[in-house]
């Protein structure tokens, strides 16, 4: 059939064909457009590894571009295990985990409720899980969970007084991974374990705190002065406070393979473990959303009037995710030092010098676990009151009929 109509224009011309000019306009612009929908999409991963038997904890797994990395190991047959804040019993997460399980043919996906931006909660997980004798099996820790204050938004404070993009992009991966520290280095030496961190290009905007003194939980100046002591933060802005935490994950996740490796197994081998640093682009994921609407209404508006070039230039979530597949299934990253930089299915230089300056690792490893400690005193107070408040109650609601008693018996001694 192709042969007899591209004969035909050979002979009588494109006007011969209907719609002829037409179609040799619009084949142009079509190319075009899938040649940058194929640009802007990304690399595709092409490593495969046997993934069955293998326990996958992941963070930010049940939506956006963890959702699809989620999905995508448990179809090669990872036991999944998801951190979420959503209660276990909710019908709705229930359903989502089905589903899961269903479009999988992975039964082996369970949950286990962690809010990460309460550091009581990562705590209570991660001592729990660490506690367990024999050391429980886990070959890979996928850290997806992420937050962003649209443009324009004010800051916003966890319970613990962390402000909230900073809490959940940087200290509770902290926490979670020191107290699971014991567990992740107990693992068998022929155990290929990978710890993956998520980042973003944002990072390279991002500006680390001067650590000489005060806590990066609290909202002093820097000339401001208690008990003697001065302390610093820096002026919150959404994409500042975003961008600095992005950096300091990196700077954590670099410390992080170098205390790993600096651990003396008992017996006598090496290291099994290594940390890899994924940045999967700029995807179209509900966080990506709401940075783009300025979380308001006629931001989504004009989200859905612009949403073909969205399209075009941002990935899908399965796009983002390839990178995150690569780093959990290529072969050579089971091997080696870890500290890894991966994007777009292959490995990058860090830009900022800081990541990968041991000063700056040690220092902000240092009042990072000073502010935990400090907040999970202030915590396990609060708790402590809170306690007392309904103990209280009961008691002065027994002692009122003892002492209305008491008057009452007075009462009748002195009538008598």
């Amino acid at each position: 059939m192709p042969i007899p109509i591209i004969a035909q224009v050979f002979d009588q011309g494109l006007s011969s064909l209907p719609a002829g000019w037409t179609l040799a306009k619009a084949v142009p612009f079509f190319a075009v457009l899938y040649l940058l929908k194929w640009y802007f999409n990304g690399a595709t991963n092409a490593s495969e590894r046997n993934m069955h038997g293998k326990v996958v904890m992941i963070t930010g797994g049940t939506s956006g571009i963890g959702a699809e990395v989620t999905k995508g190991l448990a179809l090669r047959g990872a036991q999944i295990l998801l951190l979420t804040q959503q209660p276990l019993t909710d019908p709705f997460f229930v359903d989502h985990i089905e589903d899961l399980r269903t479009q999988t043919g992975n039964e082996l996906i369970t949950a286990e409720h962690v809010d990460l931006t309460d550091l009581h909660s990562i705590r209570l997980f991660a001592t729990k899980w660490v506690d367990n004798a024999p050391p429980r099996r886990l070959d890979m820790i996928v850290l997806c969970a992420n937050t962003r204050t649209p443009p324009g938004g004010k800051a916003t404070m966890t319970e613990d007084g962390l402000e909230d993009t900073w809490a959940l992009n940087y200290m509770a991966n902290f926490h979670l991974l020191s107290i699971l520290s014991p567990a992740i280095r107990a693992q068998p030496p022929d155990r290929d374990v990978r710890i993956i961190f998520g980042t973003c290009s944002s990072y390279m905007g991002g500006q680390l705190p001067d650590f000489s003194g005060g806590s990066l939980a609290t909202g002093k100046s820097k000339n401001s002065k208690k008990d003697g002591k001065s302390s610093e933060q820096i002026a919150f802005t959404p994409s500042g406070v975003y961008a600095t935490s992005k950096l300091a994950l990196m700077a954590f996740a670099i410390a992080f393979q170098k205390h790993l490796s600096a651990y003396a197994r008992p017996d006598k081998k090496p290291m099994n473990t290594r940390v890899i640093i994924v940045d999967p682009g700029w995807t179209r994921t509900p966080g990506m959303r709401r940075f783009l609407t300025f979380g308001s209404l006629w931001g989504l508006a004009m989200y859905l009037f612009m949403w073909p070039f969205w399209w075009l230039v941002l990935k899908s979530a399965d796009q983002g995710a390839q990178t995150f597949l690569y780093a959990a299934m290529e072969a050579q990253y089971g091997r080696g030092e870890g500290g890894m930089f991966l994007k777009e299915c292959r490995q990058v230089k860090f830009l900022r010098p800081e990541i990968e300056d041991e000063q700056v690792q040690k220092k902000l490893w240092g009042i990072s676990e000073e502010t935990i400690q400090a907040l999970e005193k202030e915590s396990a107070k609060r708790r402590a009151n809170e306690k007392k408040k309904p103990e209280n109650g009961k008691a002065n609601a027994e002692g009122k009929p003892k002492a209305k008693e008491a008057n009452g018996a007075a009462k009748q001694r002195k009538a008598k």
